[in-house]
């Protein structure tokens, strides 16, 4: 009879190698399981409240993000984005509720765990006398990280400044400064970014870098906390999304899962010629009062687009042109808003 023994489990750190070894001899079998420990989630947010005297910015606020990930945090103007990050970096006292930053709470410690945390904000918050190289200097300093040129001038060209590093901020374009915003929240090397609304009013080139940048931070390992008004944006970067409307977060869901739940694909069919009747099986879509063009919105548990489309070729319909728009996070969003998820 073959016995199966499971020694006990040895516990590592996640810095540690993950071994997993399996030695046979003869018609015993010693299987040796080393198990890695729990990663605390990089920012646990429970029953987070923020009350002002004629408004609730935060109601009941309650999520998790772990580490490598890039999340975004989608709602309206005023729904309480700002805020949450505030309470998460020191700019907003809470009224209640327990904010952890790598595990650590921070009313117990609310200093040591914020080193690690970057922040580029909705405004413009540097010295207008200094040089761009000179702020991100400072801004090394104010960390409490030493000199480092050579992230500085990794940053520089990352984000097109090399050629400003000596030009004093007050002189810089709109969309410079803002890029040096994102620079001051890097410079330091940090574990956990907020990147509140990063892309307002810059131009497509500095958004589309900016976007690649992004996706090499989580490659390296930084977790990513975006807001923007941009939904591309969004739908391009985020691994997960969280919707906040009013102080209440109404759902945190896997973007994929997501789209695939609320979103609505399109398919656009045009006709050489005019039609006046549809085949039996094709149940639902529009055909627009001339008969030359089919509209069909694919929904959560009605037929694919592929299926209908493969009906009015088997019935023999003078097809010219075929259209499939894709779902946007956009339209979710909308229909999230209005009450519409389930």
């Amino acid at each position: 009879m073959n016995i199966l023994k499971v020694s006990r489990p040895r516990v590592y750190s996640s810095s540690a190698p993950f071994p997993s070894r399996i030695a046979w001899n003869g018609a015993d079998l010693r299987r040796e399981v080393w198990q890695v420990a729990r990663v605390p989630a990089v920012l646990e947010v429970s029953q987070l409240v923020k009350r002002y005297p004629s408004l609730v910015a935060l109601d009941g606020v309650s999520l998790h993000i772990d580490a490598g990930e890039i999340f975004a945090l989608l709602g309206p103007n005023g729904a309480g984005k700002t805020t949450l990050i505030g309470a998460v970096c020191g700019l907003v006292k809470k009224t209640s509720g327990v904010v952890r930053l790598f595990g650590t709470d921070l009313d117990v410690d609310p200093l040591t765990p914020r080193y690690s945390v970057g922040l580029v904000p909705q405004e413009i918050n540097f010295d207008p006398f200094f040089t761009v190289r000179e702020s991100l200097d400072i801004q090394l300093g104010y960390f409490g990280r030493p000199k480092d040129p050579a992230r500085i001038d990794e940053l520089l060209e990352a984000l097109s400044l090399a050629g400003r590093a000596d030009t004093p901020t007050r002189a810089l374009s709109g969309g410079m400064k803002r890029r040096l915003l994102i620079a001051k929240a890097l410079v330091h090397r940090p574990k956990l970014v907020f990147l509140d609304e990063p892309t307002a009013g810059v131009d497509v080139e500095l958004r589309r870098d900016l976007w690649a940048y992004v996706r090499r931070l989580r490659e390296d390992g930084t977790t990513v906390v975006l807001t923007t008004h941009y939904l591309e944006e969004a739908e391009a970067l985020a691994d997960r999304v969280g919707i906040i409307d009013h102080g209440r977060l109404l759902l945190v869901e896997e973007k994929r899962t997501l789209m695939e739940r609320l979103g609505e694909r399109r398919l656009e069919v045009q006709f050489r010629e005019p039609v006046a009747l549809l085949p039996g099986a094709v149940s639902s879509g529009k055909l627009s009062p001339d008969g030359r063009v089919f509209t069909f919105v694919e929904q959560p548990g009605s037929g694919s687009a592929a299926e209908v489309l493969g009906l009015l070729y088997a019935a023999g319909l003078p097809v010219a042109d075929v259209t499939m728009v894709p779902a946007k996070l956009e339209d979710v969003l909308l229909r999230v808003l209005k009450g519409a998820a389930a």
